[in-house]
């Protein structure tokens, strides 16, 4: 995994092979097309591209006419700005009438980080997975949002899916198998499991080569639909392992963990720790130092699994 690329540039690409593929694909951007990279749509299929300016609420409704009109209108704007700005718009135009619209929401978690606070996203997956009828997508590297695009693409109904801004390991190569409301276990594992979404997938994985270290055998789950969550996949984990970490680039409250958190509680209860943000904004600064500053690192991962494997110890010897 030591080769980097960044979300954002797979997600253009992506776009532009997309827009080769089916002439209903249309792209809509609100004046940020040269940070979205959707800048590569418009140079490729300018009479396709509309730069909405920055009229967000606006740009959502204008994308539920394209998609009752029959194309596939994807909307392409900074996380923040979509589910707070356009909030009501995605609502009350989108996905009440499951109208199929395919909301790109870049820069999300702390990736726009020198920008600080008001452009970071740190709650953008917690509104989106509360909203009915919305599929809520969380891609964890440059080759699963080139394979992600088109799958998404093809899903009937509202859709909305998070891009990172940075520079991220590549952990997936061209055979990656993605299905929309799939997870992937990509390491088998007895004691604890390690369930990530979006970049921090990379991270769980080093995490789990340091637990296997210490002898600490690790599963390793990949959950990038957040909504509808993968139910069969985590419970079979949790019955296999009996200790659940989750990891993920939002607040605690109301992500990944929250959706796993509500899972298990009413299936098979078992320890879960979560790592994420601990309901706090967080500063300007270097993407990578602000993840550890803010909860997020290797190291926080590996506690996490020790105190839920504590947890679970506990309660068999009780």
């Amino acid at each position: 995994m030591s080769k980097k690329i960044a979300i954002r540039d797979a997600f253009g690409e992506a776009l532009v092979d997309l827009g080769y593929k089916n002439n209903k694909v249309v792209v809509l951007d609100a004046d940020v097309s040269h940070s979205t990279k959707t800048i590569k749509f418009e140079e490729k299929f300018p009479d396709r591209f509309f730069n909405i300016g920055v009229a967000e609420a606006n740009m959502m409704n204008i994308a539920a006419g394209f998609a009752t009109c029959g194309f596939i209108p994807f909307v392409s704007t900074f996380s923040f700005l979509a589910c707070l700005r356009a909030g009501e718009q995605i609502r009350t135009s989108v996905a009440y009438p499951r109208i199929n619209v395919k909301i790109a929401a870049g820069y999300g978690g702390l990736s726009d980080s020198y920008d600080g606070t008001t452009h970071q996203s740190v709650c953008d997956i917690a509104i989106a997975r509360s909203i009915p009828n919305m599929t809520v997508i969380v891609v964890a590297d440059a080759q699963e949002t080139k394979i992600a695009v088109p799958a998404i693409a093809q899903h009937e109904g509202p859709v909305f899916f998070r891009l990172s801004r940075a520079e991220v390991p590549v952990i997936f190569d061209e055979n990656h198998k993605f299905q929309i409301g799939k997870g992937n276990i990509l390491k088998e594992g007895s004691d604890v499991t390690l369930i990530a979404t979006g970049v921090m997938l990379a991270k769980a994985l080093e995490a789990s080569d340091k637990l296997e270290k210490e002898r600490v055998s690790t599963q390793v789950l990949e959950i990038h639909t957040i909504k509808p969550l993968d139910e069969r996949i985590i419970l079979q984990a949790a019955k296999e392992t009996g200790a659940i970490v989750t990891a993920e680039e939002h607040s605690i409250l109301g992500g990944l963990g929250s959706a796993i958190a509500e899972l298990l509680a009413k299936h098979h209860p078992v320890p879960v720790e979560m790592v994420g943000i601990l309901d706090t904004f967080a500063e300007s600064g270097p993407y990578e130092k602000l993840l550890d500053r803010y909860g997020m690192s290797v190291s926080d991962i590996v506690k996490a699994a020790k105190r839920g494997l504590k947890r679970k110890n506990s309660s068999i010897s009780k």
